[in-house]
């Protein structure tokens, strides 16, 4: 017969891991999130030139905005590898309409210009991120 003390302490060993791994997980999506602030935000304004608050806007948009926050969403997951419910809360989007953004903008990367314009600021969001040192995980 095992005694109850054995049986108890893996639990409680189990369950205080899953916490610490919860919280590692929580700051690591922190400062993916704050990559996307400091890094594809400014660079996708920059290049599609919107401001940075319309990207962030509660409002869709003219068409010019609302393309030039598909393509951040597209960059925050492809670069900062966020997940959709992630982007979705620094957007204040929803899941479904961050995956939307990333199939919209992967089908038109047919187009040889904003492809280019894509390949450019995928370089230059991984060359923000190495400059600010942010953590490799978002890079």
């Amino acid at each position: 017969m095992v005694p109850l003390r054995s049986v108890e302490a893996p639990k409680r060993t189990r369950h205080c891991g899953n916490v610490l791994a919860g919280m590692k997980a929580a700051a690591a999506s922190d400062r993916r999130a704050e990559a996307v602030r400091h890094a594809v935000e400014p660079s996708v304004a920059a290049i599609f030139g919107v401001d940075v608050a319309d990207l962030r806007g509660s409002r869709r948009g003219s068409p010019q905005v609302a393309f030039a926050r598909q393509v951040a969403m597209y960059l925050a997951h492809v670069v900062c590898r966020l997940s959709l419910s992630e982007i979705g809360a620094v957007f204040a989007r929803d899941r479904s309409t961050v995956a939307h953004a990333c199939g919209l903008v992967e089908d038109q990367r047919d187009d040889p210009i904003l492809d280019a314009k894509l390949d450019y600021l995928e370089r230059a969001v991984l060359a923000l991120l190495a400059a600010l040192s942010l953590p490799r995980s978002c890079r």
